[in-house]
This record gives structure tokens, C-alpha cells and sequence, in this order.
């Protein structure tokens, strides 16, 4: 634990020197980061009563006194007695507080532009997905019931190879083979494929990939899907169904009458999901791949 703490620490250190926290102002300003922090909340309320802000941000009263004492003047709030409760100090900010509040809010969105400008789009979305996991875990959640499905960028392609290998190494031990066998699928739609009757879908939540399948010719009247895949920490939340149902409308718009696949018998979870889309089991064989023994299958549907 110790080690992981420390790691922890490092990562703060390294974070608040990144956004410039440290100094004695935010944003070469003369206001501190959690003065800033008051401003915003405020800008965001036509008026708020002390005791109510001092619980949102969970500062001490002392200390909220003091930062309100400075605003008050520097002429930014004007404070009044609550209409319902005489012993209440209701908070405003004035024209001057909200001036500095948008001056606040303009250079930090110029901060974070340069930041993050230097990072190429899936870069970006890895940040942005690696910050929502961090607010998760931390008790503030993020919306997690918005799926977008969206075609693959320049990266997304590789994306699915280096998916696939990790996640089933690690949750089945297959080797090396599966990986090379899924960068063969990968590498032939990207070389010829059909963009009228072949396509991919890539699953974001929170900005980052979360999913795949891909709907291939198999012959002029049968689609395969393949590759189908979502990521451990987007499981229950129907993004498997949904990366389904979207191929399973393709396959049908597209004028394919039937639509099959291929996978293993140890892949129980993906099996749920293509019995609910109306998937029935054609065909077992034995087989060794990937460094074992299973079964292998063929389950298909109309359209």
C-alpha cells in the first residue's frame, strides 16, 4: 500500500505543477486556486447563502470567512440578510466579480488548450477517459449511460489488435496466435474491403473506446460479424448490445438475408448477448487454438 500512495503522491505533484497551482496566483492572477474555486461557484448561482457554499465545496467556516472578507473588498460580492432566515448572509457577486470570474474562465480554457494541443486525438480521448476513471473510482461519477458508437479513426484499428490480445490473454491465457490471428482480420479489412457492405464500429464512453465489431461479406447474400469486444470496465452496461444491434441494422440495410459468426465456447459472456440478438448454435467441432483445447462454433440468424 505504502508504495502505491507514494505513487499516488507523485502524480499530485506532478499534476498541480502541470496546471500551475503552485504559485502564489492562479493563472497570473491575484487570486488563489481555491479563491477561484469560490468565484466559479458563485458565477454559477444568481445568489447562495454562506452556510450552503461552505458545504458544496467543504471548506472551513474560518477560512470561507476570510476569502469572502477579501472579495467584499475588492468589491466583487455584496452580501445581505436571507429573507427567510435573518441570522442567514446571502452572497452575490457583483458586475466586478463576475469580470473576474470570466477572466478566470477564459484563461484557464486557454491553459488547458495548450495543454492538451501537443496530443493527437486518440491521445486525447485516453486522457479524457483516464480522468473519468479517476472520478469513478474517487465517488464522482461520471454519466456512464451514454454509449456512442462512431466508424474508427486513424489508431482505432490497432486499437482493437492490442485490445484483443491483452483482455484475452489475461482473461483466458490465450497466447500470442489469437493476437496474430485478429491482426490478419484487422489488416485485411483495412487493405480491400467494401465501405457499401462491410464496415466498423468503434464504442466510446466517457471519450474513450470502450468497444468494436466488425460486419464483414462473407458471401453475397451472408454477413460475419467479427471481433466483437467490450472493454472489462464498460461491461453492464449494454454496450455490447447495442455494438450488435448496429451491425446486425447494417447487415440488413446493406441487402444481406443472413448474418453468421465464429467464436469459442469459453466466450460465454458474448454468447448472452448474441442469443439475445437472435442468434441460434449451427455448428461444434473440437479444437485446439490459442494454446488450448475448446470447442469451437458457428451460430447465425436471418435478417
Amino acid at each position: 500500500m505504502s508504495d502505491r500512495v507514494a505513487e499516488i503522491r507523485a502524480f499530485n505533484r506532478f499534476y498541480t505543477r502541470v496546471i500551475g497551482v503552485l504559485g502564489e496566483g492562479m493563472l497570473s492572477t491575484p487570486y488563489t486556486l481555491t479563491e477561484a474555486r469560490v468565484l466559479f461557484e458563485l458565477a454559477h448561482r444568481d445568489s447562495v447563502e454562506v452556510v450552503d457554499l461552505r458545504r458544496a465545496l467543504d471548506l472551513d467556516a474560518g477560512y470561507l470567512s476570510r476569502i469572502l472578507a477579501r472579495f467584499e473588498s475588492d468589491g466583487m460580492i455584496t452580501r445581505s440578510r436571507s429573507a427567510v432566515d435573518a441570522r442567514r448572509q446571502v452572497i452575490e457577486l457583483t458586475e466586478a466579480g463576475r469580470a473576474t470570474q470570466a477572466e478566470l474562465d477564459k484563461r484557464t480554457d486557454v491553459q488547458i488548450g495548450e495543454l492538451v494541443s501537443g496530443l493527437g486525438e486518440a491521445d486525447q480521448r485516453r486522457l479524457l477517459g483516464a480522468m473519468a476513471t479517476i472520478q469513478d473510482l474517487l465517488g464522482e461519477p461520471t454519466r456512464r449511460d451514454l454509449v456512442v458508437l462512431r466508424p474508427p479513426t486513424p489508431g482505432d484499428l490497432g486499437w482493437i489488435v492490442q485490445r484483443h490480445g491483452a483482455i484475452y490473454a489475461r482473461e483466458f491465457g490465450w497466447d500470442a496466435s489469437f493476437e496474430a490471428l485478429v491482426a490478419r482480420i484487422v489488416a485485411d479489412y483495412a487493405a480491400d474491403h467494401d465501405p457499401r457492405r462491410e464496415a466498423v464500429w468503434i464504442a466510446e464512453v466517457d471519450g474513450a473506446p470502450a468497444g468494436c465489431v466488425m460486419c464483414v461479406r462473407r458471401d453475397d447474400k451472408t454477413a460475419q460479424l467479427r471481433l466483437l469486444l467490450v472493454e472489462p470496465s464498460a461491461r453492464g452496461m449494454g454496450v455490447g448490445g447495442r455494438l450488435v444491434e448496429e451491425c446486425l441494422r447494417f447487415a440488413k440495410r446493406t441487402g444481406y438475408e443472413r448474418i453468421m459468426l465464429w467464436t469459442y465456447d469459453a466466450t460465454k459472456d458474448a454468447h448472452r448477448i448474441y442469443e439475445r440478438a437472435g442468434f441460434t448454435l449451427d455448428e461444434q467441432r473440437e479444437a485446439t487454438a490459442f494454446g488450448f483445447k475448446m470447442v469451437d462454433e458457428i451460430w447465425s440468424r436471418d435478417l
